[in-house]
């Protein structure tokens, strides 16, 4: 008996070893397998790493023939009415003059990179490597069109990984407790060479994000009339809604925690009420035909901050921000935030007066949309008694119209934060203020990371933001 009893004790540590060793080579397997997926995909989408464009000629190499998107598009697509593609692939990117299209019918400078559609062909179609702000230009190979992508060589890769699960397994046979940690640096450093690669698919979502928001306008008509049901009645006043979510199969509003609403409206949790598409809203007191606009929603002004984690786009109301809104972080995205609620306003509000103001750290200018109206310094009024109002979900704030925009591109300086002050502060001139950066005195806070989100701590949400 006791023989067997030490058989069975010695045969049982060794088959436990062995399922361990096996769970962790199984593991790293996954692991690897999913760093080729990331680093060499079998379906990888022709725009990602390449695409096509078109740079711009010098009219002094053209007898003086000025190059326009319709003479591109005929060149390289063969049809003129094509151009709307190529205004849509390339507006609002900056260039290396620092220039940006942002209209169709906007001269072309000598120099600029166009992106073109990926039927292009021509002499003049040349490939580039997207480097995220612009396409980089290379001249094509004599005598060709076509080029291939660059990538890791899948035979090396399996190779190096292979000689990789080899050292393990011999690791696993001389010293098996330190098997577990070289598979946790080997897992670090994989998911280190794959972080470039996901960067660059999230920023070519953000990108079609964008291009989303620019063609969608149901879901601001959605919005907006969602808004007008919690407008004011004679029986009771406007229920405050600081943020929406419209999707397909309904509609999330983000109230102040001591309101709520009535059936078909259901609770969520202490802010948020969820109403199903199938179901019908109180009636506005209006005749709604489908075209609620915000004529009929007072001072609201509803803008796509980004979409969450289901993609589906949220709404904030910037009549609620109380005078300036600081969007600190990671500058880049920043940039990105304030430059897509410009263009919010732009489709939504056109003629808004805006006003741009340089920051202390040097930041270069951001790109005003042409559907807004861009003024000069504003010489603002004398100051008045500020208003007050019904607060946000978590601090006190008064609504205020959204008069005009004040866009400070970097942290404002002592002579920016005054006029800041005169014309978004209490009792100033009642504009909004928009601060890529740190600015004292603002109510609302938003916070960014290098991956494309935005924080936005008082109504408990973290979106992705459209580049």
């Amino acid at each position: 008996m006791s023989n067997g009893a030490d058989r069975g004790s010695g045969h049982r540590p060794a088959t436990a070893e062995a399922r361990t060793l096996l769970q962790v080579l199984a593991a790293l397997l996954a692991a690897c397998l999913v760093a080729l997926g990331a680093t060499a995909p079998a379906h990888a989408a022709p725009g990602d790493d390449l695409v096509k464009v078109f740079l711009v000629p010098d009219p002094a190499q053209t007898g003086g023939q000025l190059a326009t998107l319709q003479s591109i598009a005929a060149a390289t697509l063969g049809d003129t009415a094509r151009s709307g593609e190529i205004f849509d692939l390339n507006r609002g990117l900056a260039q290396k003059d620092g220039g940006a299209l942002n209209a169709p019918d906007a001269p072309l400078h000598p120099g600029w990179i166009l992106r073109l559609p990926q039927d292009a062909a021509g002499p003049d179609v040349r490939l580039a490597r997207d480097t995220g702000a612009r396409a980089a230009a290379a001249p094509p190979a004599a005598g060709r069109q076509a080029s291939t992508m660059f990538t890791i060589p899948l035979a090396a890769a399996v190779a190096v990984l292979g000689a990789i699960l080899l050292a393990l397994i011999t690791a696993g046979i001389v010293g098996r407790r330190k098997v577990r940690t070289w598979y946790r640096a080997v897992v670090r450093g994989v998911h280190r060479l794959g972080e470039p690669m996901r960067r660059k698919r999230r920023l070519m979502q953000r990108r079609a994000t964008g291009r989303r928001f620019a063609a969608d306008v149901e879901s601001v008509r959605r919005a907006y009339g969602t808004l007008a049901e919690f407008g004011p009645t004679r029986q009771r006043p406007e229920k405050p809604v600081h943020a929406l979510r419209v999707d397909g199969t309904g509609v999330t509003v983000w109230l102040a925690a001591p309101d709520t609403a009535d059936a078909p409206w259901t609770n969520i949790d202490g802010t948020r009420w969820r109403r199903p598409a199938s179901a019908v809203g109180r009636p506005t007191g209006r005749e709604d035909t489908g075209t609620t606009t915000q004529a009929s929603t007072g001072a609201a002004c509803l803008v796509r901050a980004g979409t969450d984690d289901a993609d589906e786009p949220v709404f904030v109301d910037l009549s609620r921000l109380d005078g300036v809104l600081s969007v600190s972080g990671d500058q880049g995205v920043a940039r990105d935030v304030v430059q897509n609620l410009l263009a919010e306003i732009a489709r939504t509000r056109p003629d808004t007066p805006v006003t741009v103001l340089r920051g202390v750290d040097g930041a270069p200018p951001l790109t005003v949309p042409a559907g807004l109206r861009q003024l000069p310094r504003v010489e603002a009024p004398a100051a008045t008694a500020p208003a007050t109002g019904r607060g946000t979900l978590r601090a006190g704030g008064a609504r205020r119209p959204v008069r005009g925009l004040v866009v400070v591109t970097g942290t404002p300086g002592e002579r920016e934060a005054a006029e800041l002050a005169a014309l978004c502060g209490p009792g100033g001139a009642g504009w909004t203020g928009l601060v890529c950066g740190e600015a004292d005195g603002a109510h609302w806070r938003w916070h960014t990371d290098a991956g494309g989100r935005v924080e936005i701590p008082v109504l408990d949400m973290r979106l992705t933001v459209p580049a």
